[in-house]
């Protein structure tokens, strides 16, 4: 059988050095056809695209679209493989799995909002997990992108123990990284540091338990699906989706350094492309940096925000005809060095007068910071997460599909702890400085314009705090020592974090910090929010590692959000303008130039093949927690008298029309009771009657970006549940209906309660065509 490359979207020069680079490692494989471009056109086709076309049209399978290289300006050549010889570079494995956790009542990961907490469920969170090993399975390597805020120090420790017990020293700290997408919709509770339980409610063990599990459960499935395959990447700029939210920091940095950047923000999004040795596509991974924040803290609704979304339409594309988290085709949107990148691209207004508070400290003339906002694209909270979405996987459709540069090489990890309270830094020959204890600044609770925080707090505040506050502080928590200030200066500390121990210590001091290579792709796995200016400068860094050490052409991508949380890393100069991103860095004004510093060491190891003479670093501690949380118990759910657990209280229409919401309401009880019964557990259905067949086939689920399942707490244990299913413009003409699935927790003594599965259905609907 015979298999057609293509080089669409390379540059005419480009096409000669990839032939090259096909030739040397296929050429068992490869044969020419010249074909004159006159030949094309009695079959009508003018170009090289819609020869494509022909081709495809032809059943012809494929690794990459088909070949048609331009040689000279009448003759076109295509370029056969014979995919029966093709080599597989690599062992490739994918898997997705389910994480969402329990959608009520836990507060929301991301906003430091009390009363943001969950109360139903927009889209399912899930882990998707890429394993990529050598053929003679001599290194491996795992890359975990999940739709979490971050990934947690508790998370990472719970997953390596449970991939230990189950495949021994095959998957560990150095060659695992575990990155959060930072969507701001997804329950908390999964941290053992004492900062997160204040706006998280403690540690929470059904919501950690739901990301561990589908971590783990993600990367068995990658495991148990490995193949022989090849790796692609590409490279493209992503318009309209992202503004810096602090441009007044970005500017500090120096001016020699910004002309060098044609944007306050980094623009380009990098995207790895995996197929297997007989062109069947696996899925792929993409960085790209803009906060998952097109959500707003008013959200109540558990969801993947923008980046998950574009994940969404990648999968439903590549999995045709499957559901919502069905299919084998994974579609990863990776977070970045997003610390001060917004998609909220209309800009800071004040939301009570209109005008902008585009201004250094976020404030408006009336109302303060609390009333200055930035706002998205669309016309709703919905809408704008739907256009970056849409933005961000149009682009990565477009690299994808033009995905030519083939990866290729060994396999390495370089992985340390830190005790990044205590890191020397030579920051030259002669001046050497050191990080601090962990701290927060006042402009922390002040929020930023995606998210403002709470009380008189504003952003850019350099001032030695405020003694109201500072009083409070000083009674409850304690008065940062005269070292922690003079080492954190200009910093107004709020929280002197590193100082507060009970009942555990407030923020981690040992932190992971990794490097992954394949071939000639470096992931950088940073534990932490970098502003563009950071990510830029640890970047630069470990690419000069690279290129002096013997591995020159190194693509150098930065992974956000991983293995355990550190907040913002800011320059050192956007440091001392204190706005949220700075008085957030919690290791000093220093922070960034010690990760470099550490990071360049990783990768000099790589490059020299040293990484067996890597200290290992203090170990990280575990603490003995099990479940210490200030969310209500789960009570014994109740009906309203003469109805049972799935009655519809309020019908749908009779017809609807594409574009129309259709909506039912049931009597419901407390989604908890699912989340702690089943890892996983579909809360409706939208179904299609057949006529033919004389069923019901399920063409909507929870996942699914058009449906919307509410619950709403009443009184005694009482609650309804509302379904909306904002019905496509192309939905198929038919008969439909809802359903919903739910668990009543009935109580059977005073010590023994039990889970009771029920469903509700409601009446038969028409959809009509527009």
């Amino acid at each position: 059988m015979h298999a057609l490359m293509t080089l669409n979207a390379l540059p005419a020069s480009s096409h000669f050095d990839h032939v090259d680079r096909l030739l040397e490692t296929q050429a068992d494989s490869i044969s020419w056809i010249p074909l004159s471009t006159g030949l094309l056109r009695p079959l009508g086709m003018s170009s090289r695209f819609q020869a494509c076309n022909l081709f495809k049209k032809a059943g012809l399978s494929f690794l990459s679209p088909v070949l048609l290289s331009y040689v000279s300006t009448n003759l076109l050549f295509i370029l056969i493989i014979d995919s029966s010889k093709v080599i597989g570079n690599y062992l490739l494995g994918a898997g997705r799995a389910d994480c969402t956790g329990p959608v009520a009542e836990i507060p929301l990961m991301g906003y430091a909002k009390l009363d943001q907490v969950g109360g139903g469920l927009l889209m399912r969170l899930y882990s998707r997990a890429f394993i990529v090993a050598e053929l003679d399975d001599s290194r491996r390597v795992v890359f975990v992108s999940a739709d979490i805020g971050m990934v947690s120090q508790r998370v990472r420790l719970e997953v390596l123990r449970q991939l230990k017990s189950k495949y021994g020293e095959l998957y560990r700290h150095d060659n695992v990284i575990l990155s959060g997408t930072h969507t701001h919709s997804g329950p908390g509770g999964y941290f053992q540091y004492t900062l997160f339980w204040i706006t998280s409610k403690g540690l929470i063990r059904p919501s950690l338990n739901a990301v561990v599990n589908g971590i783990v459960k993600s990367i068995d499935i990658a495991h148990q699906n490995m193949k022989r395959g090849r790796l692609f990447i590409n490279r493209g700029t992503v318009e309209n989706s992202q503004i810096n939210r602090s441009p007044f920091s970005y500017l500090q940095n120096p001016e020699s350094e910004r002309s060098r950047y044609s944007s306050n923000t980094d623009k380009e999004m990098v995207l790895l492309k995996m197929v297997d040795e007989n062109g069947e596509e696996l899925g792929l991974i993409s960085w790209f940096a803009v906060h998952p924040v097109s959500m707003n803290n008013t959200n109540r609704l558990v969801n993947s925000d923008n980046m998950g979304y574009a994940s969404y339409l990648f999968e439903q594309e590549k999995n045709e005809g499957m559901l919502p988290g069905e299919g084998s085709f994974v579609a990863a949107f990776a977070s970045s060095n997003l610390g001060d990148v917004s998609p909220n691209t209309k800009g800071p207004f004040c939301i009570n007068t209109g005008d902008s508070c585009n201004n250094p400290e976020s404030t408006c003339p009336v109302g303060g910071a609390k009333m200055c906002m930035a706002m998205g694209p669309g016309n709703d909270m919905f809408d704008s997460t739907r256009i970056i979405g849409q933005n961000i996987y149009s682009k990565a459709k477009e690299l994808y599909e033009n995905a030519f540069q083939e990866i290729t090489g060994p396999l390495s990890s370089a992985h340390q702890w830190a005790n990044m309270s205590d890191v020397s830094v030579e920051l030259n020959a002669t001046h050497t400085v050191k990080t601090c204890k962990p701290a927060l600044g006042h402009s922390f609770a002040a929020g930023t314009i995606d998210g403002v925080g709470a009380f008189n707090f504003t952003q850019g505040n350099l001032v030695e705090g405020d003694p109201f506050w500072d009083e409070i502080r000083d009674q409850l928590l304690g008065e940062p020592s005269n070292e922690t200030k003079a080492c954190h200066k200009p910093k107004p500390i709020l929280f002197s974090t590193g100082e507060m121990t009970r009942p555990h210590p407030w923020h981690p001091d040992i932190v992971d910090v990794q490097i992954v290579a394949i071939g000639s792709l470096a992931i950088i796995a940073v534990p932490g929010e970098f502003t563009t200016m950071s990510g830029r400068r640890l970047r630069e860094a470990v690419k000069t590692e690279f290129d002096s050490h013997g591995a020159p052409g190194t693509d150098v991508v930065i992974a956000g959000l991983c293995n355990v949380y550190t907040h913002y890393i800011t320059t050192y100069e956007e440091y001392q303008v204190q706005r949220y991103e700075a008085a957030s860095t919690i290791y000093g004004p220093h922070t960034l130039s010690a990760y470099i510093q550490l990071y360049r060491g990783l990768a000099r190891s790589i490059a020299l093949n040293t990484v067996q003479d890597l200290p290992p670093g203090p170990e990280p501690p575990f603490f003995n927690i099990t479940n210490l949380t200030l969310v209500p118990s789960l009570i014994a759910d109740l009906v309203p008298v003469n109805k049972t657990f799935g009655d519809v209280l309020q019908e749908v229409r009779q017809q609807y029309q594409p574009t129309e919401v259709a909506e039912v309401t049931f009597v419901g009880a407390n989604p908890r009771n699912s989340a702690e019964n089943e890892t996983e557990h579909n809360f409706l259905t939208v179904e299609r009657y057949t006529s033919t067949s004389d069923s019901w086939h399920v063409v909507q689920n929870d996942a699914s970006w058009d449906t919307r399942f509410y619950w709403t707490k009443g009184l005694l244990g009482r609650s309804n549940v509302t379904v909306k299913w904002h019905i496509p413009h192309d939905t198929e003409p038919g008969i439909y209906r809802i359903r919903y699935f739910g668990h009543y927790k009935k109580r059977l003594s005073n010590s023994l309660a039990v889970s009771i599965p029920f469903e509700g259905t409601s009446s038969v609907f028409e959809i009509t065509a527009l």
